[in-house]
């Protein structure tokens, strides 16, 4: 079957008259049968490691409007907290998690392969909907990249600048690059048990890229992303990677060339024109369409789409938004968007 799956097709580096789409947070708190399932499971954590509510809303959007791709419901700080970093999310403002600044907490952390005891209800999830999606439908597993996901370990909350990271591995450059091997080393073995479970392509989000600089950029953002990339298609020959360095900019060149990442999903900070000069020569590109027209809908949500479309049409391509759709997005504005991606 994989051969005829379209997201698949262009992740080998095919273009498709009508490119596949699928939406970043596609199952989430837009849609009303998502707010029900959340409710039922009675928290954020408890809807994650719930395998067959976790599977639920994995597949609500898939029944609404038939995505090209299915991801799978998780969240990138699971990881840490497997590694033994204690989580819990405050309502109305995010996820908490225990700091990472000194030597002491870094050594409490449990070895990367010892994650496995606690995202077992993930790969469950990923069992559920390898068997329950639709023949076509590809199912995409997923896992933060380590600088975004440090930058959460640091300074236990998100931050605007991610400014308790930039000091640590500033300040202390030894202990940010065990933290950074370390997440290395857990999300190879989280995204490895994904694929095992039925995953048929991973995405790698590094939501907080854009904070990185010059050699920073290669040593926190490239480098990490390039040595999992390489050790899960060791381990999975053929496997797809997806890499998302998020407001990488100009540094989106080459990403793919330097990375071994099978495609590049790109965010609304560069135009679709740019990139298909600059990025889509090297392969397959995601995006990137901005997630503000899943809100505003109208004429300049069909007018962009087909902007998109079209700059992008001479490669391979996967339409997705350049970041996740948001809570106050309209149902309608992401059939609209659909129905202007598949029927011109």
């Amino acid at each position: 079957m994989a051969e005829t799956k379209t997201i698949l097709r262009a992740l080998a580096g095919e273009s498709q008259a009508v490119p596949p789409i699928w939406m970043m947070r596609q199952a989430g708190r837009y849609l009303p049968e998502y707010r029900a399932t959340r409710a039922q499971a009675g928290d954020f954590l408890s809807l994650c490691y719930n395998p067959e509510l976790a599977a639920e809303v994995t597949l609500q959007p898939i029944r609404r409007y038939g995505f090209d791709a299915a991801i799978l419901f998780a969240d990138i700080l699971l990881l840490p907290q497997a590694l033994g970093a204690e989580l819990w999310f405050v309502t109305g403002e995010g996820p908490r998690l225990s700091t990472l600044t000194t030597e002491a907490e870094f050594e409490a952390l449990k070895p990367a392969e010892a994650v496995h005891e606690t995202l077992n209800p993930v790969y469950e999830t990923v069992r559920i909907l390898s068997r329950d999606l639709p023949a076509e439908t590809t199912l995409i597993g997923f896992a933060g990249a380590p600088w975004t996901v440090a930058t959460y370990m640091v300074a236990g909350r998100g931050t605007p600048d991610q400014g308790p990271a930039h000091k640590l591995k500033d300040e202390n450059p030894a202990l940010f690059d065990r933290l950074i091997a370390r997440l290395e080393e857990g999300t190879v073995e989280y995204l490895s048990r994904q694929v095992d479970a039925g995953a048929e392509v991973v995405k790698i989000f590094d939501s907080w890229a854009g904070s990185l600089r010059g050699a920073d950029f290669d040593r926190y953002a490239l480098e990490p992303c390039r040595r999992i990339t390489a050790a899960l298609k060791a381990r999975h020959p053929g496997l797809p990677v997806i890499g998302f360095p998020r407001g990488a900019g100009e540094r989106y060149e080459g990403f793919a060339q330097a990375t071994g990442v099978d495609c590049v999903a790109l965010d609304d900070g560069v135009t679709p024109e740019w990139a298909a000069e600059h990025v889509q020569k090297d392969g397959c590109v995601q995006g990137n369409l901005a997630a503000s027209h899943m809100v505003t809908g109208g004429e300049a949500l069909v007018e962009e789409t087909r902007r998109i479309v079209r700059a992008f049409s001479g490669g391979p391509h996967i339409f997705n938004l350049g970041h996740g759709i948001t809570p106050d997005a309209d149902p309608d504005n992401v059939q609209r968007m659909i129905d202007t991606v598949r029927g011109g």
